[in-house]
């Protein structure tokens, strides 16, 4: 493990962060690539709803299993089986002809995809222990740059002969040259079995800091999912708004660029996690609010910037206060994400088609006020709690 101000990269930390880019280039293509879909089959912004909380069902599921999992099998099993199960989603996702078939495969993909991110993320916190801020953040970048390429070969191949779904089985393509790569390299210690843990409960801080991880999910998602159909909105094509899009990616990997230079130094985490939430707001009303083409873009990009360090900053939080259970911290942001994610986009989708989609973007702010919320509780325990 590395000490409080030392940081280095071994062949598990290169390993981690380009498994990372086959799962964010599957997660942020995944919205665009549902709204081609809706194009295609003509579905309902309800049903598109639908898509994002069979994703999500997978990541709920994933937090319930993932701590039983992580102490039965090595984090090489987790690791390899987890990128072939949602390898397999993706190919069910894109050979899917009807709704049932596609939701099939975005439910093996998110149970799939989402144990191959808690198990990078174990990964990194049992290599990086204190600096697991850092080490998220900095694999987060790669993934903020899956997040603008995603889109954009989507975007192009949709128009070309070969057609969107090759675009998005590109990740399988690169999992399979990092088993061939990687397959015999070797995992640091689970944190969880390397400390004597005082009880079988996870401290308050450790609930609220996953708590705030589940928020800035569902911020990140409403816009990824329903971003592109709000810029239809207001009179872009499909395609059109797919590449718009692209500048919201483009803000999360700036954001994320200088959250990896700001947190080079330790103490900035907290800092950094306030700013970001000021970003956001002020970029997501931008958005929300501005008419011209323009106006909306750019809300899109700033937004990127805030929400680029929302959960990788704060998971890092959370693992730091679980006190030894870091793979049930690590199981619970993503149990609780799922949840957020599954109820924050299909209630977006669901108001839409009643009233709008406009009105519905109302959800943002909220969710947003409840991070803040859940940052400045989850600080308050964390020093209640060290005082004691």
């Amino acid at each position: 493990m590395t000490s409080e101000t030392s940081f280095s990269r071994d062949a598990s930390t290169a390993l981690s962060y380009s498994a990372l880019l086959c799962f964010a280039f599957w997660n942020y293509g995944y919205g665009p690539a549902l709204s081609l879909l809706r194009d295609e089959l003509h579905f309902s912004y309800t049903m598109l709803g639908v898509h994002t909380a069979v994703w999500s069902i997978g990541t709920v599921m994933t937090g319930i299993t993932f701590p039983l999992a992580a102490r039965r099998l090595s984090r090489a099993a987790l690791l390899w089986g987890s990128a072939a199960l949602a390898t397999l989603g993706a190919l069910a996702f894109v050979a899917g002809s009807t709704t049932s078939l596609t939701l099939l495969g975005g439910w093996v993909l998110g149970l799939g995809g989402t144990t191959l991110l808690a198990t990078i993320q174990g990964i990194l916190s049992d290599r990086h222990g204190a600096r697991r801020d850092r080490a998220l953040t900095e694999a987060n970048i790669g993934a903020a740059a899956c997040a603008v390429v995603a889109p954009l070969a989507l975007g192009a191949l949709a128009v070309g002969p070969l057609g969107w779904r090759v675009a998005y089985l590109l990740p399988a393509v690169g999992l399979g040259w990092l088993v061939l790569r990687y397959r015999r390299q070797p995992m640091p210690t689970p944190s969880d079995r390397r400390t004597v843990r005082r009880d079988g409960r996870l401290p308050l801080a450790c609930w609220l800091f996953a708590g705030l991880a589940a928020g800035g999910m569902g911020v990140e998602f409403c816009l990824v999912y329903f971003g592109a159909e709000q810029l239809r909105a207001i009179g872009l094509t499909a395609t059109t708004a797919t590449f718009a899009m692209s500048s919201h990616f483009l803000g999360l990997l700036v954001g994320r660029l200088l959250g990896a230079t700001a947190t080079r130094r330790p103490g900035r985490t907290v800092p950094l996690l306030h700013l970001s939430l000021v970003t956001t707001t002020g970029g997501f009303l931008l958005f929300w609010l501005g008419t011209a083409t323009l106006a909306v873009v750019l809300g899109l990009f700033v937004a990127g910037l805030g929400i680029a360090n929302l959960y990788p900053l704060s998971v890092a939080l959370s693992l730091g206060a679980a006190d030894g259970h870091e793979d049930r911290a690590n199981s619970l942001s993503q149990l609780l994400g799922g949840l957020v994610v599954i109820t924050a986009p299909y209630l977006l989708g669901t108001v839409a088609d009643r009233f709008g989609l406009t009105t519905a973007f109302a959800i943002e702010p909220v969710l947003i006020a409840a991070c803040l919320a859940l940052l400045l509780a989850g600080l308050r325990a964390g020093s209640h709690a060290a005082s004691r």
